[in-house]
């Protein structure tokens, strides 16, 4: 069973004059590593507002269809309920850190929950060292650059031991190399802990690579949804207007030169260098 389905959903904002999801149907497999594109506007941060109850019950408005988490329709369930599953990291990372210390914003969730103290303090020092932070867990968070705070939210959601973690484009101020960190710290928690991931994120040169299932939104609706290669190298998703990988676009240019590749198409420079030497030995 699909860890997260929904069907037909669509939702308008209070006020809004038209739907900012419309029509959406997809499936999400347990273990999967899910990347969520399309350009600006057009209801990836909304879609995933409704896995955790925040839409509906944060955000009002009007939402019709179904969305199931872990067998559970949300629209039944609050947003407390559903965290206990679904752990969202939120664009600014400052919109989630408030407390005094590093330590105290990841045992946050855990005291609201009521688990005892020492099964606390082991979970707390596990999202620590996992996300690599333990040593600033006395630091306060406003101290902390950009990527390190990311690195606290996204702990504070691990420390809830969630099945599936929902991120909304969490590099967003990261420079390149910071971004790149962030991004190899969920693929581990996703490789080796076989957390479900949803990525919502724009820089596809630096997240393709991870990601086993895309899906790419347009005017609220989804309008691809598959494997990344076949997905990044098709014309409807270039047309759509998607950052294509570099090493994508380069293969394709190549393809149409006639040069003799592998039938793999790369989506990182890496695949791309290997290809091209193995080309240059032949």
């Amino acid at each position: 069973m699909s860890i997260i389905e929904t069907k037909n959903l669509t939702y308008t904002y209070p006020g809004g004059t038209k739907p900012s999801i419309k029509d959406v149907s997809i499936k999400i497999e347990k273990g999967e590593f899910v990347l969520i594109t399309g350009p600006s506007g057009c209801g990836k941060t909304t879609l995933c507002r409704c896995f955790n109850a925040l839409i509906p019950n944060f955000y009002q408005g009007e939402l019709e269809g179904e969305v199931t988490v872990i067998g559970l329709k949300v629209a039944e369930h609050q947003i407390y309920e559903m965290a206990k599953h679904v752990g969202l990291v939120f664009q600014n990372p400052e919109n989630q850190l408030f407390a005094l210390s590093v330590e105290k914003d990841v045992a946050f969730g855990l005291e609201n929950l009521g688990v005892p103290r020492e099964e606390m303090r082991k979970r707390v020092d596990s999202a620590l060292n996992l996300t690599g932070i333990y040593d600033l867990r006395e630091r306060a968070p406003h101290e902390l650059s950009g990527g390190q705070q990311q690195r606290v939210a996204i702990a504070s959601v691990l420390a809830m031991q969630p099945e599936v973690i929902v991120l909304d484009e969490p590099t967003s101020f990261l420079d390149p190399l910071g971004a790149k960190r962030i991004f190899e710290v969920i693929y581990d928690l996703n490789r080796k802990l076989g957390v479900t991931v949803v990525l919502v994120e724009h820089r596809l040169d630096l997240t393709a690579k991870y990601a086993n299932h895309i899906v790419i939104m347009d005017d609220g609706r989804i309008v691809l949804d598959g494997e990344p290669r076949k997905i990044l190298s098709s014309e409807e998703a270039r047309l759509i207007g998607v950052g294509i990988p570099k090493p994508t676009r380069l293969y394709q240019i190549l393809q149409k030169d006639r040069v003799s590749l592998s039938n793999t198409i790369p989506l990182s420079s890496d695949e791309m260098a290997t290809m091209l030497r193995e080309v240059l030995k032949s």
